[in-house]
Order: C-alpha cells, then sequence, then structure tokens
C-alpha cells in the first residue's frame, strides 16, 4: 500500500470502507427503523468511524511500537478477522446481531454497525498501514483527510438513500449481503497472502 497522494489514499480507503461495503448494513438495520433513526445512526455511526480511525491514523507509530508488530503481522491478523466476518455473511449469520436485543435502538444499531464500519478490520489495517508509509505529521493529515472523506461519502449514501434502503425487500439484501461476503472473504485472503509474501513466503505469481 505505498500510497503518494490524498487522491490515492482516497480511492484505497473507497476500496476498503466505500459505500458498497456499508450500505448493505445499513439496509439491514433499515428494515426495522424509521428514515429518522437511521438517520440519526448513519450521523452517530459515521462520527464514530472517522474519529477511531483519526486515532489509528495519528497513534499509529506509538502503537506499533508499543505492541512490537511488523506490517506484516498486522496485515494478516486484520485479513483473518475481515475473512472471519466475511464467511459469516456467506453463511448468513450476521455477527454480533443477535445479543442484547432489548437495548436502546440507537445503542443497538451502532454495536451492529462496529464491526463492518465503526472498527472494520480492513479500514484500520488500511489506515494503520497508510500512516506508517511515512513519517511526519503532514502525511497522517493526508491520510486521516482521505479516511474522513470517505466516511463523509458514506454518510451522504446512507441519508440520500434512506428510503430506498428501508423498501429494500429482505431476500434481496440476503442475496447481496452473500455476494458481497464472497467477495471480501476473497480480499481477507489477498491480505493475509500480502503480509505473508511480505515475511518471505513464496507464493508464486499472483494475477490481478
Amino acid at each position: 500500500m505505498n500510497q503518494l497522494s490524498l487522491g490515492d489514499t482516497f480511492i484505497t480507503f473507497l476500496a476498503v470502507v466505500g459505500p458498497p461495503k456499508v450500505l448493505l448494513s445499513f439496509a439491514v438495520l433499515a428494515q426495522s427503523r424509521t428514515t429518522r433513526e437511521l438517520q440519526i445512526l448513519a450521523l452517530v455511526s459515521s462520527a464514530g468511524a472517522a474519529l477511531v480511525g483519526l486515532l489509528a491514523d495519528f497513534a499509529a507509530p506509538v502503537l506499533f511500537g508499543l505492541f512490537h508488530i511488523s506490517t506484516q503481522a498486522l496485515e494478516i491478523a486484520g485479513g483473518v478477522i475481515f475473512f472471519v466476518y466475511a464467511i459469516g455473511l456467506v453463511l448468513g449469520l450476521h455477527l454480533g446481531s443477535e445479543a442484547h436485543q432489548a437495548g436502546p435502538r440507537l445503542a443497538d444499531g451502532v454495536r451492529e454497525l462496529l464491526l463492518p464500519y465503526v472498527v472494520s478490520p480492513l479500514a484500520m489495517t488500511a489506515v494503520l498501514l497508510e500512516a506508517v508509509e511515512r513519517n511526519g505529521w503532514t502525511w497522517r493529515a493526508t491520510v486521516g483527510g482521505a479516511y474522513v472523506a470517505v466516511i463523509a461519502l458514506d454518510l451522504l449514501c446512507v441519508l440520500l438513500l434512506a428510503q430506498l434502503l428501508r423498501r429494500t425487500h429482505h431476500t434481496t439484501i440476503e442475496l447481496l449481503g452473500r455476494l458481497l461476503g464472497l467477495l471480501l472473504a476473497a480480499v481477507g485472503i489477498d491480505l493475509v497472502l500480502d503480509g505473508m509474501q511480505g515475511l518471505g513466503v513464496p507464493l508464486g505469481a499472483r494475477d490481478y
């Protein structure tokens, strides 16, 4: 992930946490919420996602040093976690959505968005890796700006499509969820392979 500019980092984050990755999660939650509730949930969860991303961005060098981890280890760990989540989507298992159903609706919604959106392993891995590509606050500000821009785009899409998300049939959501899960599982595996290759494991040629 050797990115060179704001535009490059924006495209990177768009790929890992852009609207296609988050709209499905909001569509699931929209089935049992009013448009107003969904809008509030989108605002709160997007603010949380931006805050966590910025904290990870500016604290990246400290975190790598404190936990004595390598970029390759982070790639493997992030890929494995995201692979497990993606397999859940493929099997129709919505991880984290079964417990605490009696809690406040806003709190429940944010909790269900934690893994796929607020603290997405794939997004946090990308933020941390991008942040340590160069030294200096200017570069980390560039990374943080690109990440927040993508979160703002996600929020705009949810707000504009709130009515459509509420009217999307449950069967359609399930089908799209399983297809997305398959694609995300492949992304998780690819991230693990990146980490293994960085450690010197011979993997042969990989076509993209």
